[in-house]
Parts: structure tokens; sequence; C-alpha cells
């Protein structure tokens, strides 16, 4: 008996002592498409979320670029191995919002952690573009943007121009281009996403519908308005200045990014995402101001349309592990990680408490053109300028870059390649209302 007694006590003691094993903290995936330097955003945010906790590891996986990680995704969800977190462009939104068994809310996730969640926080253009009509938050949007100017002011000097006084208009911007030519430059304008800011944006920014159904967000039977004379007129100029080689096409999505901060092109429309780029890489002084307008136009400039992308919340995950997302999607929330991030980035700060905390720090002040993507995002918007919200929006955007480069290689007219971007695009918004009735 005795015996017994002492290997008991024996095993007591040796439990008591021996620590238990570590638990490994539950991984988070989060699939998503940024690179160079705002992918090492995207990393460094998943290092600081990791280090302030040891419940869960965010670990970030790049998937390409947004279209392709979108698919990557649709693809993995079907097959039972889709990340937590997947990060999606802004033009798939309805179609996300339309895959209702494949995604959580967001705001449904956070609140049922426990975490505070008020879309009043957030600055009104971002809040209502990933909004559901019952007022639910959709998805986290994380690097909310919009389209801004960037321009090279050394260049400008070596042409006679004022660098300090960036064009406004697109007559300016085209009388620019046409000075920086004649001084050599061989690359004076070029845009990236061109359905973004030469179609999208620039319906906004004028106060001009995209699409019927006040671009897409009174109904899923829209159709495309891209070929009214103010659209033709914007891309007979395009076209023109192509012709002389003072616009000059870069290709697809953000393909034309690079030539700006190499200085390779003086003028750039493209993303306030931008910014983190070409203030690592340019070696010149370069400006930034507001996206051009035709000073003609009534209601013109209004506001410009969002860009980036937000993160949805697949679904099939486990209880745990959608506490993990919540606990991270909390953390990107708070004001000065948001913050942090807007200055970074040139991504918009997403609430106001971070706009309002970056102009205090006097960060605009230090860094001019940064709060540009801001003052027209914040600006009052109108049923034509609050977004577009469209479904199959990709195949919309890569219909539209098919018939516009039919107009830079002198195979069609404006008028020629809108009409029929508009006929083909029909086609897709049919398709997708007869399969989300």
């Amino acid at each position: 008996m005795k015996t017994k007694l002492l290997a008991v006590c024996a095993a007591v003691a040796i439990s008591v002592c021996v620590p238990a094993q570590a638990q490994a903290p539950i991984e988070i995936q989060w699939w998503h498409s940024m690179s160079a330097a705002l992918g090492d955003w995207v990393n460094d945010l998943a290092k600081q979320y990791n280090a302030s906790q040891t419940q869960y590891k965010v670990v970030p996986t790049y998937k390409g670029q947004y279209d392709e990680s979108m698919t990557g995704a649709i693809a993995a969800f079907r097959a039972g191995n889709a990340p937590h977190i997947l990060q999606v462009f802004e033009v798939g939104t309805a179609t996300m919002m339309a895959s209702k068994g494949a995604i959580v809310p967001a705001a449904k996730v956070l609140n049922d952690a426990g975490f505070k969640f008020e879309p009043t926080e957030y600055v009104s253009a971002v809040a209502g573009y990933y909004t559901a009509p019952n007022g639910q938050m959709l998805s986290y949007p994380l690097n909310s943007s919009t389209t801004i100017f960037y321009y090279n002011k050394d260049a400008f000097k070596k042409a006679g121009l004022d660098a300090d006084k960036p064009p406004k208009t697109w007559p300016e911007v085209f009388a620019a281009a046409s000075k920086l030519k004649a001084s050599g430059h061989s690359c004076p304008f070029t845009t990236s996403w061109v359905s973004w800011t030469q179609l999208e944006s620039f319906s906004l920014w004028h106060n001009t519908l995209f699409a019927s159904k006040n671009n897409g967000f009174d109904g899923n039977d829209a159709q495309l308005q891209i070929n009214t004379p103010l659209h033709v007129r914007h891309f007979e100029n395009l076209a023109k200045a192509s012709k002389e080689g003072s616009f000059v096409y870069k290709g697809r999505n953000n393909t034309a990014d690079a030539s700006f901060p190499s200085g390779e092109c003086a003028m750039i429309t493209g993303s306030s995402g931008l910014y983190a780029r070409v203030a690592k890489e340019a070696k010149f002084a370069y400006g930034i101001s507001t996206l051009p307008y035709y000073p003609d136009v009534k209601g013109a400039p209004q506001n410009t349309a969002i860009g980036g992308a937000s993160l949805w919340v697949m679904a099939g995950k486990k209880p745990e592990e959608y506490k993990g997302v919540a606990s991270f999607l909390n953390f990107l929330n708070d004001t000065k990680v948001q913050a942090a991030s807007h200055q970074r980035t040139g991504y918009l700060p997403v609430t106001m408490g971070a706009y309002k905390l970056t102009e205090a720090s006097g960060f605009y002040d230090k860094n001019p053109g940064t709060d540009v993507a801001v003052t027209q995002m914040i600006r009052k918007a109108t049923d034509k300028s609050r977004g577009i919200r469209l479904g199959n929006f990709v195949q919309i955007r890569t219909i539209i870059d098919e018939e516009t480069e039919q107009i830079w290689s002198g195979k069609k007219s404006p008028k020629e390649a809108l009409d029929t971007a508009v006929t083909r695009g029909n086609e897709q918004l049919a398709r997708f209302a007869r399969a989300n009735k």
C-alpha cells in the first residue's frame, strides 16, 4: 500500500514539474495581391499583429494580381480549401455579395467575437460601397484607393512648364504632354487601369453615369452608358495624343505603374496606392494632384471612384478560427494602425479617426499632395457618383481593355470601340442578372 502511494505521489510530482507543451497558435490564411512595396506593407502588418499576441498567427500569401487571386480563391472554395481571408478588388464586390454561401459578413464575424464595430466611424464613400442594403458591412476595407494624378517636376522644368502648377483639366494635360514630347520626352503621359481611370472615375468625377440603375446600386439589370458624347470626346482626345506620341499605352491593369517612378513617363493617372512605390523608388522631384476634368461639364469635378480592395471572410471555417479572423480585423481597425498604413501606402484612411490623426501629425503639410485622395473621396457624393457596383465587372473591364486597345492600334474609332464595349458589356450584365434574380 505504501509502495503504491509513493508511486502515485511520484507521478503527480512529475506531472506538476514538467511544463505542459505550449499550444501552437491557430493559423489564419490570408490570400492577397500586394507586390513590391505594398507586399512589404502587407507582410509587416501580419508580423506586427502576430507579435502583439500568441493565440493566432496570420499567414499572408501572394496569389497573383487581383483577378488571378479571386479566380484561384473561388476554385479553392469549391475544393474545400479556401483561405480564411481573401483580398478582393472593388470590381469583384457585386460578385462576392452574390456569393452568399461562400462568405461570412465581416461585421458579423467581428460582432460575434465581441468586438465593437461602428460603420459610422468610416469614410462614408468607403463604408457605403461595401455595405449591403440592410446596412451590414460585408467586407473589411483594407486598402481603399482612388484615382489621382502624378507628375515629374524635373521633366516639367526641362520642358519649360511650371513645376508648381500641375495641369488640372484634360486640355491642360494634353497641352503639357505636347510640350514634354517636344522637349524630347519619349513618354509624356500614360495611365494604369484604363477602365478605372479613364471611364469609371472619369464618369463619377464628371457626375455622369457609367451605367444605368445608378451604376448598378439600384438593381442588377443595369446597362453600360460609356458611349455618350462626353466619353467619346475624351477617347478621341486620347487617340489623337496616342497617334502623336504624347500619350503612350503601357498595358492592362497596373502595368504602367513602374513607368512613372522609373522616370520613363512624365505623367500618369493611377491609384493613390502607387504613392508607396513612388516615394520609395523615384529619383526625381514629383508632384501629386487631382484627377483632371473637362471644365465645360456641369457638375465637374464631383468625386472619384473607390478602388483598391477589401478583405472578405470565407465560409466553412471553425468557430475558433473566426475568432482569430475577428481579432486580426480588429487590429487593422485600430486608429494608429490605420493612420500608419495610410501614410505609408497612399491608400485612403478608411476611418475619419485615422484621417484626423494623420492631419494632426502634420503629415499632409510635410508631404504635399498626400491628402488629394482623401479630399476627392470625402466630397458629398450624388446618386451618379457614389460608386459603381456591377456584376461580372471583371469580365467587363477585360472587354473595355480589348476594345480600347483597338483604338490605340488604329483599328477602331473611339465611338466604334466604345459602342462595341457597351454591347459586349451589356451581355455580361444580362447574364449576371439572370443568374441572380
